[in-house]
Formats: C-alpha cells, structure tokens, sequence
C-alpha cells in the first residue's frame, strides 16, 4: 500500500465517524419535546438544634425535554431541596419554590410546581426524662390477683419537639399480659414513643415485675401469726 493510498483511506475513515457523530447529533436535535409530571421528595436544611413539625413530603413537579429522556425519568431521580436554615423555631414561615430547587437530569427543564410554596414550622428539639408505666393486659389464672407493677428501669430519656414533650407526664411499654400467670414473673418490653417525632433515647427497653397474690392464701395466712387453729371434727 503507498502513502497515497494510505492517507486517503484514512480521510475516508475520518468522514465516516464524522458522518455518524452529525447523524445522531441531528437526531437528538429533532426528538419530541415531551412535558411530564411526577411526585418528587423534598428534603430540608435545618438550623442547629431545630426539628420539623408537619413536613410537606412531597411536591409534584411539571418537567419539560426530550421524550425519550423523560420517559426514562424515575421519582428518585427528581427531588426538590430547601434551605430553611435562617427559619426562627416557633413561626410559620412560607417558603417558595422555584425551579433551582428542584434537582434533575441535565437538559431537562422545570415548567411548575405545585405547590409552589409551603409553609415551614420548626420547633426546638430537646430532651426530657419521663417515669414508664407498663401497659397490663389480660386475667391471671387460678384466680390470682396482680399487686403492685415495676418497671426497671423507672424512668426514660426521650428527645423530640420541645412543645410535644411539655405536655408529656409519662410513658407506656407494651402490652404485659397476665394470661396463664398465677405467680410472680418479670417481662422485658420495648418503651414506646408516643408520637412519630419523639424518640427513644435510652433506654429502649425495660423489665417489668409483676408479683401476684393469690387471694385464697391471703386469707388463711396473716403474718406474724400462721395458719389458724381449725376446730376438731366432733
């Protein structure tokens, strides 16, 4: 092979990938410009310390490019973002939204939100220590009566809204259940928050004692004295 034909093979190669670079490039150009609805999640930047109350969880988002792009398209794929950090804790504050807070795919463009604002409530988080009561359920057998319930630990550490915890005075357990039991027994349980927003801090679980008496035995015996004295038959 010359030079010559060598150097033209290699310009005929060059056109070819040329030819195909400017043939899907035309292609793209020309592709339906689709619109698209879809249910995006929204996340939020809080200040230091702050907890959400009542969050909006998700937006729908109106986008607009190439169709075949946006059939493509997920709802993980789009989220919106908000930056609430200058939020005071106890106002409701509105805040807009706007097609920079939405996060998606390159050439895909945001048409609407909706909505387009929501409103923003933040509260103090703190934590707070509150007595457990166990939840009892159920009849003891042979007619055994339950004394005086404890829980070990007593108390729980709980952390959530400052407003929410205020009006707390206690916290329960799962259910114990007397059925079967004629006798003393402990049962370990989970504490339970008693709102989405308060969590458990420690601890998670507690034992609960549980003594029961039996009414029958109460009766014959009396301490410090024994049985009583039963008259001989005659």
């Amino acid at each position: 092979m010359t030079e010559r034909t060598s150097r033209w093979g290699l310009r005929l190669l060059a056109l070819a990938c040329a030819l195909v670079v400017w043939f899907f490039t035309s292609v793209e150009k020309r592709e339906r410009i689709s619109e698209r609805v879809l249910d995006a999640s929204v996340t939020y930047n809080l200040p230091r310390g702050a907890i959400l109350l009542d969050p909006i969880q998700t937006v729908k988002v109106r986008l607009r490019g190439p169709d075949r792009k946006l059939r493509a398209l997920t709802p993980f794929a789009i989220s919106v973002a908000l930056d609430v950090s200058g939020a005071a804790p106890g106002r409701v504050e509105e805040v807009h939204l706007a097609a920079a807070d939405v996060q998606r795919p390159d050439e895909i463009d945001v048409v609407s939100v909706d909505p387009n604002a929501v409103p923003v409530r933040l509260d103090l988080e703190v934590s707070r220590s509150l007595p457990v009561v166990p939840r009892i359920v159920g009849e003891p057998a042979a007619g055994a009566v339950p004394g005086q319930v404890r829980s070990l630990p007593a108390t729980a550490v709980v952390r959530g809204p400052r407003t929410l915890l205020a009006h707390l005075d206690s916290l329960a357990t799962s259910p114990v259940s007397l059925d079967g039991h004629a006798f003393s027994f402990e049962q370990t349980v989970s504490v339970l928050p008693p709102d989405p927003l308060v969590r458990i801090v420690q601890p998670a679980a507690v034992t609960v004692q549980v003594p029961m008496h039996n009414p029958d035995e109460s009766a014959e015996e009396t301490p410090g004295r024994g049985r009583p004295e039963r008259s001989p038959a005659p």
